[in-house]
């Protein structure tokens, strides 16, 4: 099977994901304006009895927003893929000549595009609600390779779970702990008002070096010695992740 073989069954099958995602209109609600939402109450409604050191809450807020809408939007994934297995269009594909691994990578880029659509929209909104940057270009392009590299990581979390769910519940409830990470890191208040038990566990988990990898670079700052603690997290799941993913669907279609 050829390299470009495997790319055009990608892009063909990405091609189908996409129109999927497109014409559901509660995807897109639950990925896009439940974040919003999140952003839109935490800043005027809670956001004057927070304190942060920063002047700017709705800046303290964003990346923990963008992480909460990865984490919500991937389950998305793991319901396309469940909902594919049961329909026997697996079968089908397999049966035909395409690449047996496009399958599975088609929902994966799905994954990242329409999360990084997600996103846009919300820095648009956090913009509207005064969301301002000191990032450079070069910081810009640090913050997209982080959240895409995090996304990636949970993506094929998510494909362990859509193949191995037995009900279309278990396919997309694996997502609800990875939603609940952010608030139980430095996304939404500073660690350091943390009661000890609960200050550690924020600490030392991966949303918390990925957010304030994230605070750092929209500032303008150096991201010092979080953004190799962040890299890590997302390469050590994405690694973990992706092996285990590919054996489970070795298995599945054997």
């Amino acid at each position: 099977m050829t390299t470009t073989h495997f790319f055009g069954d990608t892009a063909v099958l990405l091609g189908r994901s996409m129109r999927h995602v497109t014409r559901s209109v509660d995807t897109i609600i639950t990925t896009a304006i439940t974040p919003i939402a999140l952003m839109l109450l935490f800043v005027y409604v809670f956001g004057g009895a927070i304190q942060t050191g920063t002047d700017n809450y709705v800046n303290y807020l964003m990346p923990g927003i963008m992480l909460i809408a990865i984490a919500s939007g991937i389950a998305y994934t793991a319901f396309r893929l469940f909902t594919d297995l049961q329909s026997g269009i697996f079968e089908r594909f397999h049966s035909m000549p395409i690449a047996r691994s496009s399958v599975l990578w088609a929902h994966v880029v799905t994954s990242l595009v329409a999360n990084l659509l997600t996103l846009v929209i919300i820095v648009l909104v956090g913009l509207l609600m005064g969301f301002r940057t000191a990032a450079s270009p070069m910081a810009w392009l640090g913050v997209v390779g982080i959240l895409a590299l995090f996304t990636l990581a949970l993506t094929w979390l998510a494909v362990i779970a859509g193949l191995t769910a037995k009900t279309v519940d278990g396919a997309s409830g694996f997502s609800y702990p990875l939603i609940f990470l952010p608030f139980i890191s430095s996304a939404f208040v500073p660690t350091e008002t943390m009661p000890g038990p609960v200050r550690w566990f924020a600490e030392n988990q991966p949303v918390t070096s990925i957010v304030n990898t994230i605070q750092n670079l929209f500032a303008g700052q150096s991201a010092g010695n979080e953004i190799w603690i962040a890299l890590a997290w997302c390469v050590g799941i994405l690694v973990i992740a992706y092996i285990l993913a590919m054996a489970t669907y070795r298995r599945k279609i054997a």
